[in-house]
């Protein structure tokens, strides 16, 4: 773990599509082979998503969490995370001030890798360290 995130910021329904621009971009960015934690959101198991990494899997593997299991899914202290700054803030009222919120955020962690290291330390994440 070097305390990297990668984003997206998706403000329309999140499909397989949206998915597979994101794993695009992940492994174009990556540089070597992406092992990626999902949750049992049902766009993660679509035939086009499974599908398309089958024909990438020499550069990504994707490995699925049990059902109803946040506490596993290193994804939601990040979320936390961000929520709770985002509640600092003064309330936002539109998209455009909330994207720009949430890229704040993102900049912010891009020079603060303790601080992502730090949602690992949790004993039911540390696996994915």
């Amino acid at each position: 773990n070097q305390g990297k995130t990668r984003w997206m910021i998706i403000d329309e329904a999140f499909d397989a599509e949206k998915l597979i621009e994101f794993l695009q971009a992940l492994i174009k960015d990556a540089g070597k082979k992406v092992f990626l934690i999902l949750d049992k959101l049902r766009v993660h198991h679509s035939r086009r998503v499974k599908a398309w990494v089958a024909e990438r899997q020499d550069q990504i593997e994707l490995f699925y969490l049990p059902n109803y299991s946040p506490q596993l899914n290193p994804e939601e202290r990040l979320n936390a995370d961000l929520k709770q700054e985002m509640g600092k803030r003064v309330p936002v009222r539109t998209k455009a001030k909330l994207r720009d919120a949430a890229h704040d955020h993102r900049a912010m962690l891009e020079h603060n890798p303790e601080r992502v290291m730090s949602y690992f330390q949790d004993r039911h994440v540390r696996y994915a360290a």
